[in-house]
């Protein structure tokens, strides 16, 4: 079960160096505006890993009939159900993280808490929490049932041995060693020993999106709006996104399992048309960040952004009541497997 502290903040970082370099490609290949724009995009973004914590806030401005409208070459019986449209307009997503060292030069041994809730137009679908040694997890059961349109299983219905699953369906906080949802614990006793060759590839692919962004992606300064300095950044999505995807190939294999990048064939029928990003700048730092996609939905009057907010994170805290579970117990209640790879499955 991978551990979300882990991911998170190794996300984090990562993004956060992405985006520096990105924009830094901007500044080495771009126009006398370009260059400026980058510049304070460049600072923007550096100022956010400086910072020992951090909020974000992903979601979509839109409806779910401009998300429908997406989907109106659909084969008969293949569109987008109502219910997934709903969901997608009214879903967000909320991340905190708090580190004793700047973001940037954080490990996961640097957290000392974090916090995720994902939402949906209903109420709260999932929230978890990590404080000192442990991690905290409720289920908005109700708020599950109505994005699924079905029915979770009631405590008292389940089996007398699913002791765990019954305390998340009950919908009250559980909680967990925060070391026991690691992958493999192996891992962190003994860490793996820098990849020369993985590093190579992060370098090239860096070094192609510095010149993907300088080639492709328009920066211009519009002002002062809300307290803060916009600059927008435009670019022709099927190319750069083709672009994008093509530059991030050499690092495929180092993807986990699941998660392929598309192939060029996928991206051949996406719009060319152009997307406009929109960043807003307060006190220095990256505040926001909008992207228009409202030209790929080809809707008259619909609004379709994705919008991503960020602030300063609260420090977590810990729920003042919650029951210990046993994680791996509720894998096998879940899955009937074990959590951790290695470990024998239970006999059937």
């Amino acid at each position: 079960m991978p551990d979300p502290s882990e991911t998170t903040i190794s996300t984090t970082r990562k993004t956060l160096a992405i985006a520096a370099a990105i924009l830094a490609g901007a500044v080495a290949c771009g126009t006398a505006e370009n260059l400026t724009a980058a510049q304070k995009l460049d600072t923007a973004v550096d100022k956010l890993g400086q910072q020992r914590s951090l909020s974000f806030e992903l979601g979509l401005d839109t409806d779910a009939a401009t998300l429908k409208a997406l989907d109106s070459d659909a084969a008969s019986g293949e569109e987008m159900p109502d219910q997934v449209a709903e969901l997608l307009a009214g879903a967000r997503v909320a991340v905190s993280v708090q580190s004793k060292k700047p973001l940037q030069d954080s490990s996961e041994a640097d957290i000392t808490g974090m916090a995720m809730k994902v939402a949906g137009p209903d109420g709260d679908l999932l929230e978890y929490r990590q404080v000192g040694d442990w991690a905290y997890l409720r289920a908005g059961v109700k708020s599950l049932e109505k994005a699924s349109g079905s029915q979770l299983p009631a405590p008292e219905d389940l089996p007398p041995n699913a002791t765990d699953l019954k305390q998340v369906l009950g919908g009250g906080w559980v909680k967990m060693p925060a070391d026991s949802l690691s992958k493999d614990p192996s891992a962190r006793e003994t860490p793996p020993s820098a990849d020369p060759g993985a590093r190579a590839r992060q370098k090239k692919v860096i070094k192609g999106l510095q010149q993907l962004v300088g080639r492709e992606v328009q920066l211009k300064e519009t002002g002062t709006r809300d307290g803060a300095d916009r600059i927008t950044a435009t670019a022709p999505f099927r190319t750069l996104i083709t672009g994008l995807v093509d530059e991030l190939r050499p690092l495929a294999g180092d993807l986990p399992p699941g998660a392929e990048l598309p192939t060029s064939k996928d991206l051949k029928d996406a719009p060319n048309k152009k997307i406009t990003a929109d960043f807003a700048i307060k006190n220095g730092a990256l505040n926001e960040v909008s992207v228009d996609l409202a030209p790929l939905a080809e809707t008259k009057g619909g609004t379709f952004t994705l919008v991503l907010r960020l602030g300063k994170g609260d420090q977590a805290a810990a729920p003042d009541q919650a029951t210990q579970i046993d994680p791996d117990a509720l894998a096998q209640q879940l899955f009937g497997r074990p959590a951790i790879p290695g470990q024998k499955e239970p006999a059937l």
